[in-house]
Order: C-alpha cells, then sequence, then structure tokens
C-alpha cells in the first residue's frame, strides 16, 4: 500500500497540534510520521539578534523548502530522516536533529502545509483548521510567552506587522486546496469523520484515486 499523507494547515493557534493528536492517538503512534514545518524555518546565526527579529517569520519565503520536500520525498519512498530543530528564541538552527522513520500515514504540519503544489500534489488528504482570529491570538500569547520567552509588546507587535497580513495573504487562501475544513479548531464531529475515513483506507475498504480520498465536494465544511 502506498504512504498516506496528511497535510494539516491553519493558522498560527488554529489547533492543528490538536488535530494531529488526535489522529495519532486514534492510529497509534507506530503508524503515524509527523513532518513540524515549524522545525524548518531556515537557520539566521549569521544575521545579528538585531536583524534576525525583524526577519518575516510568517512568510513562506522564511522556510526551508527544499529540504522539506526532499524530506517528505525520502519518507514518502520508505527512508528515515534526520529532520532538524529550530530554536525560536535565537532564530537559529541547533545541531541537534530527530530520527523520524517512515510510516503508513505521515503528516506534514504548519501554517503552510497547503501552500506548495507539488506537496500538495503528494497529499492524500489535505485538511484546513479554521479558526476564529481572536482565539488564535490568545493561543498564541499564551505559546509565546510560555515557549519563545517573548514579551506582550513584542507578540502583539509581531502579529499586526507581520502575522495577521500573512495569514490573509499566503494562508487563508491555502483553504482552497483543502478536501475538509474543520471549524472551530477540534471539531468533535469532523474528527471522527476523517480518523473514519483513513481507517477505511488503511484497512483496503476505501481505494485512494488519483492521490486523494473521494469526498463529495473538496470544500465542504464539516
Amino acid at each position: 500500500m502506498k504512504t498516506f499523507i496528511i497535510g494539516v494547515a491553519g493558522g498560527s493557534g488554529s489547533g492543528k497540534s490538536t488535530v494531529t493528536e488526535q489522529i495519532i492517538k486514534s492510529l497509534g503512534k507506530n503508524d503515524v510520521s509527523v513532518m513540524l514545518q515549524d522545525n524548518y524555518y531556515l537557520d539566521r546565526s549569521h544575521l545579528t539578534m538585531e536583524e534576525r527579529n525583524s526577519i518575516n517569520f510568517d512568510h513562506p519565503d522564511a522556510l526551508d523548502w527544499k529540504l522539506m520536500k526532499q524530506q517528505l520525498d525520502d519518507l514518502y519512498n520508505g527512508l528515515p530522516i534526520q529532520i532538524p530543530e529550530y530554536d525560536f528564541t535565537t532564530h537559529t538552527r541547533k545541531q541537534a536533529t530527530n530520527l523520524i522513520l517512515p510510516a503508513k500515514v505521515i503528516i506534514v504540519e504548519g501554517i503552510f502545509a497547503l501552500y506548495d503544489a507539488v506537496m500538495c500534489n503528494q497529499m492524500s488528504l489535505c485538511i484546513f483548521v479554521d479558526t476564529a482570529a481572536d482565539i488564535r491570538l490568545m493561543r498564541r500569547l499564551k505559546r509565546d510567552i510560555t515557549e519563545r520567552a517573548r514579551t506582550i509588546d513584542s507578540i502583539l507587535k509581531q502579529y499586526s506587522q507581520f502575522v495577521r497580513p500573512m495569514y490573509r495573504n499566503f494562508v487563508e487562501p491555502t483553504k482552497r486546496r483543502a478536501n475538509i475544513i474543520i471549524p472551530h479548531g477540534s471539531n468533535k464531529a469532523a474528527i471522527e469523520m476523517i480518523l473514519s475515513r483513513i481507517q477505511s483506507v488503511l484497512n483496503g475498504q476505501q481505494i485512494i484515486v488519483g492521490g486523494e480520498i473521494p469526498f463529495a465536494d473538496d470544500n465542504d465544511e464539516a
């Protein structure tokens, strides 16, 4: 059976990780490999800290697409990869890497998971997690303060200058590529339907035609 690739996209703080965790919990961690796009930001160690802080990390150009696509190809072809680790406090790539083994299901999770057409064509299922902007901002505030040592002022400045306009320009338009849109973050009914579809394919009860699960409408909302 071919490797089953799932893209999980949505704005920062939309609930992408929750969707990924629910899929892993249902299928079992041994059958799922996860590629987090957050680990593929370009290394900025050659720049001063002031220069790093001025970078627009919410633009697609901030990511190492060449490495990401190569490693997705490797996993798809049954090869293990060494996924990079990224330090968001210094905006640099760590020397350490994490070994990711190939599995029946590969999840590509990130705000730009559905941005690249080549990667989308490899995916059997494209999911967009659609959550209200105020909820996403609150979640981002909590995360950046606790995990990335950021101040409230710096987070709000980044949000207004980069996050919000980049979401509108680059992230939200990828919703059109989604097979299914999950409103309100983690929607129980939508998750159950997604898991049912995945299980039916893995159990051989449903055939993937042209790399996609046959949904009634590619843009149906769950």
